[in-house]
């Protein structure tokens, strides 16, 4: 990318693709932009959260194009590299359950291309949503800081990501609130939001 005479940096460059990526994934993940598509095509189209996830998927890759060559900053000898891979393993099963409780068809885009929602949503709260409100968001940055091999792209993409995790849970806590009100509310009060506490009370059931 080149600004005026001069071209900017990988790194910069690196940045700015992710600004453009997180915003275009908030903005139309948003529930004002998608009230507009469905008032626009009578009715929220059965491919569209399958259509957003392949243009987030799309969009992300290129951010990951830029800054390729970026240098090493440390890696993990020995034993310890292999640690560090089973924690990433470990992260990555949590982050599969996380999904299987919450419905992983309805977050890859798959339910809706059939008949939709079988029931109404539903506020979990339990297994490591018992632990914090956005285990999605803490258990991936714990897996892109497990990195063993940590270059300068990977270290960006660690702290952009973990920034836009806070901003993304804040934002998604709004809409948790409109759709189950008082349930959420006490659930918020009850569990923390990102980092876990020592003690966590887990949640009453109605």
């Amino acid at each position: 990318m080149i600004i005026g005479e001069a071209p900017l940096p990988d790194y910069c460059v690196f940045i700015l693709r992710f600004l453009i990526f997180a915003a275009a994934h908030s903005l139309f993940a948003a529930t004002g932009i998608k009230g507009i598509i469905a008032r626009l095509c009578h009715g929220e189209p059965r491919g569209y959260r399958l259509a957003y996830n392949l243009f987030s998927l799309a969009l992300f890759g290129w951010v990951m194009a830029a800054f390729r060559s970026s240098s090493v900053l440390y890696f993990a000898p020995g034993v310890w590299s292999l640690v560090m891979y089973l924690g990433q393993l470990v992260c990555g099963v949590i982050l599969v359950d996380c999904l299987r409780r919450t419905g992983a068809g309805d977050f890859l885009g798959i339910s809706q291309l059939g008949s939709g929602r079988a029931e109404g949503p539903r506020l979990v709260t339990d297994g490591y949503y018992a632990m914090v409100r956005h285990p999605l968001y803490l258990f991936s940055t714990a897996f892109l800081l497990l990195n063993p091999v940590m270059t300068a792209q990977w270290l960006l993409l660690t702290i952009l990501s973990a920034a836009y995790f806070v901003i993304g849970g804040l934002i998604e806590e709004r809409r948790l609130l409109a759709e189950f009100g008082d349930e959420y509310r006490r659930y918020r009060q009850q569990t923390p939001f990102i980092i876990p506490a020592a003690r966590v009370r887990r949640p009453h059931s109605p």
